[in-house]
């Protein structure tokens, strides 16, 4: 039985040039995601049920019935850094070896998040498309200048948005309680937070990036929307689930707060008739944060060099 690697990835494609060398010098067949979309549970245990020894994966379910199914499977490599779409306990019984391509998708992620916080600043949205239909209205925005960023997480990610920050002349607020390098502490406009609740309150700006866990699911809900500023502006690039979108909806409904940007939503692609959708102080981008030409090409070599060296140790 031949050994074969599934690559579930779209945007694989464009450099798979680089990695798919390395993958068949080492003696590997390789199987595509040809649908053009996330696969389903069932397209992967169809795909990947026999003979598949690693997975390549980007934001593909691989619940524990799925695991459980790919009965050959050795190792995955994600294709990024969230491993939420996995079942981590599973296959930890299952010895299935996992790795991310940490360290690939953090700039380019981080100047979406920069993007967002001004595209609302300034509401570029907003009155582009009011332009387009005919009106030359001029709706005020703000400076960021001097104001409060919040960060709920700060690892690789967080920390380049926290840079790009201070350049812009702003403060910044930090929450992060795996964080043990005090180091960007030293810099007078850093600022640690003992708790959401404090960076909510204090924060002009909140940039939501921590991974989605049982902990940080729902982490801006109803009450912590309640202690923002009225002119507070909600960014996250990500994952959906860190915010109660129901409540995020009533909030920017009564302008509770001045606005939310979101490159991320619990459910991918929304319904079309999706209320947030409908409002003027919001922005949904179609999870584009690592979707750029530098770090694609990054995370094609890195993930295919993690499931190598899984699958060689």
């Amino acid at each position: 039985m031949g050994k074969k690697i599934l690559i579930t990835p779209r945007s694989f494609g464009a450099y798979k040039h680089l990695a798919y060398p390395l993958i068949e010098e080492q003696g590997y067949e390789i199987i595509e995601n040809t649908s053009g979309r996330t696969l389903t549970e069932d397209e992967i245990i169809n795909l990947a049920g026999s003979g598949v020894v690693g997975i390549i994966v980007g934001i593909d379910p691989l619940p524990a019935r799925v695991l459980e199914a790919c009965r050959d499977l050795k190792a995955i490599s994600k294709y990024g850094m969230g491993l939420d779409n996995i079942d981590l306990d599973k296959a930890k019984e299952l010895n299935i070896k996992i790795d991310r391509a940490a360290g690939t998708n953090n700039i380019s992620v981080a100047e979406l998040a920069i993007a967002l916080m001004f595209s609302m600043a300034r509401h570029v949205p907003y009155v582009s498309n009011r332009v387009k239909e005919g009106c030359w209205d001029r709706v005020m925005g703000c400076e960021v200048f001097g104001k409060k960023l919040g960060l709920v997480g700060c690892g690789l990610i967080g920390r380049e948005v926290l840079k790009r920050a201070l350049g812009l002349g702003m403060k910044v607020l930090v929450y992060d309680p795996y964080m043990k390098d005090d180091e960007i502490f030293n810099n007078p406009d850093v600022d640690r937070c003992s708790s959401v609740d404090e960076l909510c309150r204090e924060s002009d700006f909140v940039s939501l990036h921590a991974p989605l866990t049982e902990e940080t699911r729902n982490i801006i809900n109803k009450q912590r929307l309640e202690l923002m500023k009225p002119a507070a502006i909600l960014i996250n690039t990500s994952r959906g689930e860190l915010v109660d979108e129901d409540a995020l909806y009533q909030a920017l409904a009564d302008k509770k707060i001045r606005g939310a940007a979101q490159d991320v939503f619990s459910t991918e692609p929304p319904d079309k008739d999706e209320k947030l959708l409908k409002l003027d102080n919001f922005i949904l981008t179609s999870h584009i944060g690592a979707y750029t030409r530098e770090a694609v090409e990054r995370m094609v070599l890195v993930s295919a060099k993690n499931l190598l060296r899984m699958l060689a140790e």
